[in-house]
């Protein structure tokens, strides 16, 4: 097993007043080389949105973008016109494809809103923009993992790439597994909260961990847990 950590207080971070950002891969100021992506993963932003403010409308394309509330709740705009909000226990998938515009705005004029929004190369460029979004238990999260977002039609939301996307929240104390679904894939772990123990490693929250060359993964929950398991092609189709 090869793996990278990449640990919380290493990521790109800026603070604009109205948005609280940190950048696990490189993304607008914040550059890094050695960190441009993992496989088909080209994006994961950890985003806190004061009360009333928002991105106002901008385009993308030829990308596939999930966005995860983990508290309070997102307002969604796009040019396909979908008018939409999403709070904590929702997923939110939309294929640019051959081009959209959006806007995100925080909903609440009192509270502040944190989501993580993760980008994934698609499988191939020009395809039909699309947009959905499905509400998550999280009963269905207790240890294990919940499947958020995956290429296939049953369960979870469909995304144009060979990833699939799951939610956990696990108890102290117990070792748990994660069995990769294509051979062709690495994995790379994202602790929302709590700490775990992997590889002889301790990772704790907002550390990531990319892995590759395994067919399994398996850690311990030093704490309560909540763990998004990210699989992606380690290699990016054109």
């Amino acid at each position: 097993m090869n793996y990278k950590i990449h640990k919380a207080e290493t990521r790109g971070h800026a603070n604009h007043g109205w948005l609280d950002t940190h950048h696990t891969f490189s993304f607008a100021d914040y550059y890094d080389k050695e960190r441009m992506n993992f496989g088909a993963l080209r994006v994961l932003n950890d985003d806190i949105v004061q009360p009333g403010m928002g991105f106002g409308t901008h385009p993308h394309a030829d990308m596939e973008i999930v966005s995860i509330p983990l508290r309070g709740a997102l307002e969604h705009k796009d040019s396909l016109g979908h008018v939409s909000i999403i709070n904590k226990g929702d997923v939110q998938v939309m294929s640019a494809g051959t081009g959209v515009r959006h806007s995100e705005y925080n909903h609440s004029r009192s509270e502040d809103v944190n989501f993580l929004q993760l980008w994934i190369f698609p499988r191939k460029g020009q395809l039909q923009p699309r947009y959905d979004q499905k509400t998550f238990v999280e009963e269905d999260m207790r240890n294990t993992f919940c499947l958020l977002v995956n290429p296939d039609t049953l369960g979870g939301l469909y995304i144009h790439q060979d990833a699939w996307l799951s939610l956990g929240i696990f108890d102290p104390g117990k070792t748990f597994q994660y069995s990769l679904k294509n051979e062709k894939s690495g994995v790379y772990l994202f602790i929302i909260e709590g700490e775990i123990s992997l590889a002889d490693q301790v990772l704790s929250k907002r550390d990531g961990i990319g892995i590759w060359d395994v067919s399994e993964i398996k850690f311990s929950a030093q704490s309560k847990a909540q763990i998004l398991c990210i699989e992606v092609p380690l290699i990016v189709n054109d």
